[in-house]
């Protein structure tokens, strides 16, 4: 009976100890969920192309939630999270062309990034067949919205002999109305419209040139 009792005493001394051990261990194994991006996290992350990154940081926890969003709930920065996800094989099996379609729908819905990023896959043939046409008609619908990537890149193929001459007037009016507080930037933003005014009578220049 007294050895009973000192069994029942140590076990229950010991429980608290145990219960603290296992708890330690299931924390360690089990990772803290992360919370899903909220949709300017997300577009900011995008804008620092670290929108991969992140979701492979995350240990590809919200794989589901995104492709919900990008699926069900149609959400264009979310859609061209999971384009780029299935395009370079990030926590999902790589699928090229359902990547692409969802950078289109993402683009569809007037996404500056997603239109910047499709002009230039259609400019240097990534992933799409090389479209000079194409390239040019996303990356002036990216022009339009601000998206600085997209108006030098449209400049440099106006400057190039690509696109026509009734959209120098506009490229020309984005790209100079642009700010810019890097300095290297803001000199290849100098070339590239010394060039594009050379197409360009002096007369649409100076238009150009007035505030927007």
């Amino acid at each position: 009976m007294r050895l009973f009792s000192c069994n029942t005493l140590l076990a229950a001394m010991l429980a608290p100890m145990l219960l603290s051990f296992n708890s330690n261990v299931l924390a360690e194994e089990t990772p803290a969920a992360v919370p899903l991006y909220t949709e300017p996290e997300l577009i900011a992350l995008i804008n620092k192309n670290t929108h991969l990154q992140r979701v492979k940081a995350d240990d590809c926890q919200l794989v589901q939630d995104i492709e919900a969003r990008a699926n069900k709930m149609a959400l264009p920065s979310y859609q061209f999270l999971y384009g780029d996800m299935l395009a370079y094989n990030v926590c999902v099996e790589r699928n090229v062309e359902l990547g692409v379609y969802y950078m289109r729908k993402a683009a569809e819905q007037g996404l500056a990034a997603a239109l910047e990023q499709l002009g230039r896959y259609y400019d240097i043939g990534r992933l799409v067949q090389q479209d000079k046409a194409m390239a040019i008609m996303y990356l002036r619908e990216a022009s339009a919205q601000g998206n600085l990537k997209a108006q030098l890149r449209l400049v440099k193929l106006f400057n190039s002999g690509y696109g026509s001459p009734r959209d120098f007037e506009d490229a020309y009016r984005w790209l100079f109305n642009s700010m810019v507080a890097d300095k290297a930037t803001h000199k290849k933003i100098e070339r590239a419209l010394n060039l594009l005014a050379q197409k360009m009578p002096d007369s649409v220049v100076a238009r150009a040139r007035l505030p927007m």
